[in-house]
């Protein structure tokens, strides 16, 4: 598997704080299946004041001490970056790094506040070339009256990355059902772990993956852990790697299961 989402870089942002806490994340993540992981540090001018080349810097240092340690982990650059006003400009000069160097990368909106002018500020990012893949909406407060306006951002060409930890419970019973929707109605791109520590938040995806897998089968399971994944960091392009077209009918498990759950089948 590739986790495209990660804060395993030692010291730059609220993820792994020491070199021996990233080596255990990274060992965590190869015992559970992950080969390749992103590493995407915070960047949010003010707070957490990252750039592409200390990231890249970043990188080959954990990676050699991966390397000398024999833990068979592929580390790749990205970033976690902010909506604010200068990302376009950030992302054209680098100091914003996209996914493996990709038209891809992490975007992530407010926790608590819907972005003014949010689906024409990730519009422009789109029309600019870019694919934005926008972090776990489903964490986000404010999800609860937006979700169209996350529909028809991926109909103009937005990924969604859901986390792994929000489809089995960690963030709790909200966060979980609007996974599950996001999931279950095939809106989700991406599974992946935003990991930050060796503890509560670690670098795990496979127990998501077998939900997507009894959710959606195993071919769609594969796409979102790894087949996109790889898409991303082989730039390819993202019409090629379409969402499952779900059309559940009345009595299908699919129904059966949304109809279960809160804001399921519900008006948003």
């Amino acid at each position: 598997m590739i986790d495209l989402h990660s804060h395993i870089l030692p010291g730059i942002d609220d993820g792994a704080q020491t070199l021996d806490i990233a080596l255990d994340m990274a060992r965590i993540a190869v015992a559970d299946g992950i080969h390749t992981m992103a590493c995407t540090p915070h960047i949010n001018p003010g707070m957490y004041m990252n750039d592409g080349p200390g990231i890249r810097k970043a990188i080959a240092a954990l990676q050699s001490e991966l390397d000398r340690q024999c833990i068979a982990l592929k580390l790749v650059a990205g970033a976690d970056a902010h909506l604010v006003p200068e990302l376009l400009e950030g992302l054209r000069d680098g100091r914003v790094p996209t996914l493996h160097g990709s038209r891809y990368f992490l975007l992530e909106p407010s926790h608590t506040t819907p972005p003014p002018n949010f689906e024409g500020s990730v519009f422009n990012l789109i029309a600019s070339g870019y694919t934005p893949i926008i972090t776990h909406p489903e964490r986000l407060t404010w999800i609860d009256g937006h979700y169209p306006a996350f529909l028809r951002l991926i109909d103009q060409g937005a990924w969604i990355q859901i986390t792994a930890g929000a489809l089995t419970g960690m963030f709790g019973r909200r966060a979980q059902h609007w996974g599950e929707r996001f999931l279950a109605e095939g809106h989700t791109h991406i599974i992946a772990s935003d990991a930050h520590s060796a503890s509560r938040r670690s670098p795990r995806i496979s127990e998501a993956k077998a939900i997507a897998q009894r959710l959606l089968g195993e071919e769609e399971a594969q796409q979102l852990v790894m087949v996109r994944p790889q898409a991303v960091l082989d730039n390819q392009p993202s019409h090629l790697f379409p969402l499952p077209d779900l059309q559940p009918k009345k009595g299908t498990f699919l129904s059966r299961w949304a109809s279960k759950l809160p804001f399921i089948g519900q008006k948003a």
